[in-house]
């Protein structure tokens, strides 16, 4: 036989084809495996999709230069999933989901709050990546004259949601292992994309494009930040979790922030360079961000950038899924893991069909979701981060689940900063794209910005002023409560109920 439970070969073939059974419990000792560089896979396997090319378009949609462009791009990027790797130090400490760590900050049912704000940022984004992989199978059918139509979309959007679920309820061990594939793939495959395209780029349109505002490159800088590590935050310890207590925190960081950097910015910037070399690409994409990237190709390279298109994004979709999951167990529903993430794809299904066959205006609802939900994220984020720094001993891993341990309940100085970063942060950020959310900014003519047709409309400060206000607001307000909680003694393993 190729491998027995009694080996390890055997032993991890086995579990790939198990669900997997933890949930928000602690990951045992005996469980936890690998090391930080083991983390290069699922980070960069799940951020290679070749939507980072169509980011190019996005952000020369702030009316700004390539070189603009660039910075606000490589700043926010890199900085955005710094953030992601600092909170994935909170997993090897504490061996637990993401928004269940979050407890220590928020109190174990306090942190419903955020936990149920995590939850809808993941299946939005799910129901995004899905939306968009049955687009692009679409229009390559109907440039290949397969179809393309309404059937096509069904029948596309049926094995995306397949492939996503199936990832999702399977859990860890299969994730692992299908983001090592899917990084191989399309990562090769992306190589030959921008083979293939490269000629179509003119540098002498592209260094023309004039130079925009300072409130333009910040809204740009904030788009690219909310679009890469703002986005998965939330989820950042999810699989760190899953490594033995003395791994380096240093390699956490520095894995997990290469991992998920290092693909979006080498197609952020071959996307600026096709973008602003053709200004029929760039609104193209604004309508089918990945479908648009095939005017460029020719007809034999359609099929493989189907295929590059759709598991970069399913690389993506699959560890939302699985976070999503998770954060509705944390945000209160008793059902098993697997069960939560089945309930999260069909509402990423659900999802997916009003963005593929109903809503016409894809980039303006974009936006404005990533605007929206960014600012309490960043707020949670920027909280979490100062709790996080706060504290010298690992976390007490029987009070995150006891309602009377040392975390405490609900406490109000966390909710209360949330929810004051939340409202500062959406009254200095505007959409207008999305008619549902025009009610946002109505701090920007009190604070003297010029208003919601002002300069600074579309900077989107908020979402940087709801991040400083919940890290600032932690450091000055937390100090004490985190020092009273390290210095009780640890609780025993038998320690009351558990929530």
């Amino acid at each position: 036989m190729a491998g027995s439970a009694d080996n390890p070969e055997g032993r991890a073939a086995a579990r790939q084809l198990q669900v997997e059974t933890h949930g928000l419990d602690v990951i045992g000792d005996t469980e936890r495996k690998g090391t930080p560089r083991t983390l290069f896979w699922p980070w960069f396997g799940a951020n290679v999709s070749i939507l980072g090319l169509s980011y190019g378009a996005f952000a020369l949609g702030f009316s700004i230069s390539f070189w603009q462009a660039l910075i606000a791009g490589v700043v926010g990027i890199v900085f955005s999933f710094l953030l992601c790797g600092f909170i994935a130090v909170a997993g090897k400490r504490g061996s637990a989901p993401t928004m269940v760590l979050g407890r220590a900050a928020y109190g174990v049912r306090g942190n419903r709050l955020p936990s149920v704000i995590s939850w809808v940022l993941t299946v939005g984004w799910e129901t995004v990546l899905c939306a968009l992989a049955t687009m692009a199978t679409a229009t390559v059918f109907s440039r290949l004259g397969w179809g393309g139509g309404t059937e096509t979309k069904v029948v596309a959007l049926i094995l995306v949601g397949a492939l996503t679920v199936v990832g999702g309820v399977m859990g860890f061990d299969l994730i692992m292992r299908l983001q090592a594939v899917i990084t191989v793939v399309t990562g090769v495959l992306t190589v030959v994309y921008v083979v293939l395209v490269a000629d179509h780029i003119h540098w002498s349109t592209v260094s023309a494009i004039p130079p925009g505002s300072t409130q333009e490159f910040i809204g740009a800088l904030v788009f690219m930040m909310t679009g890469f590590g703002l986005g998965w935050v939330n989820a950042a310890a999810d699989y760190s979790r899953y490594l033995p207590r003395g791994s380096s925190s240093r390699g956490v960081i520095g894995w997990t922030t290469f991992g998920a950097s290092v693909a979006p910015l080498l197609l952020l910037v071959f996307g600026l360079l096709l973008a602003g070399s053709s200004d029929k690409l760039g609104a193209a994409v604004a309508a089918d961000p990945i479908g648009a990237l095939t005017i460029l190709l020719p007809t034999w390279f359609l099929v493989p950038f189907a295929v590059v298109a759709v598991l970069g994004l399913v690389g993506g979709a699959v560890l939302d899924i699985y976070s999503s999951g998770l954060a509705l167990l944390s945000a209160g529903l008793r059902i098993p893991r697997y069960l939560a993430a089945l309930v999260d794809g069909v509402l990423m299904i659900a999802g997916s069909v009003y963005i593929v066959f109903v809503a016409d205006d894809f980039l303006g609802q974009f936006m404005g979701f990533l605007t929206t939900l960014g600012v309490p994220i960043a707020a949670w984020c920027g909280i979490m981060l100062a709790d996080l720094a706060l504290r010298r001993r690992d976390y007490d891993e029987t009070d995150l689940y006891r309602p009377s341990g040392r975390y405490g309940d609900i406490p109000l100085t966390p909710l209360l900063l949330t929810v004051a970063a939340t409202a500062l942060g959406w009254g200095l950020v505007t959409n207008s794209a999305a008619h549902w959310l025009t009610w946002q900014g109505y701090l920007l003519r009190p604070l003297g910005l010029g208003g919601k047709s002002g300069a600074w409309a579309y900077a989107n400060l908020g979402v940087l002023a709801a991040l400083a206000l919940g890290f600032l607001g932690t450091l000055a307000l937390g100090r004490a409560r985190v020092r009273g909680q390290e210095a009780q003694a640890p609780s025993p393993t038998d320690a009351g109920a558990v929530v």
